[in-house]
C-alpha cells in the first residue's frame, strides 16, 4: 500500500504533463504537417520568416514562390511554411 502511495503523485504528475503538454503540441504539429502536405499551386502562403508569397511551383520538399510587386520568384523548403493564408474573393 505505501509502495502505490510513493508512486501515485509521480504518476499523476506525469499524466497531467501529458494531457497539458504534450498532448496539444503533438495536436499542433500533425495539423502543421497536413497543412505542409495539401498545398498546391497559387495559395498564399507566409513563411516562418515572415515573407509573403503565392506558391508557383511544388517539388517534393522545394516550394518556389512569389513575392512583391516586382513578382520576384525564389526556392524554399516546404519546412519553412509557417501557415497559408486564406485569401477572399474581394482581393
Amino acid at each position: 500500500m505505501d509502495i502505490l502511495r510513493a508512486f501515485a503523485f509521480p504518476i499523476a504528475l506525469l499524466a497531467i504533463f501529458y494531457f497539458l503538454l504534450i498532448r496539444p503540441q503533438q495536436k499542433k504539429d500533425k495539423k502543421v504537417r497536413e497543412m505542409r502536405s495539401n498545398l498546391q499551386v497559387g495559395d498564399h502562403i507566409v513563411t516562418i520568416g515572415g515573407i509573403v508569397g503565392i506558391i508557383r511551383k511544388i517539388k517534393e520538399d522545394d516550394i518556389t514562390i512569389e513575392v512583391g510587386a516586382d513578382k520576384v520568384k525564389f526556392d524554399i523548403k516546404k519546412w519553412a511554411v509557417g501557415n497559408q493564408v486564406n485569401v477572399s474573393a474581394n482581393n
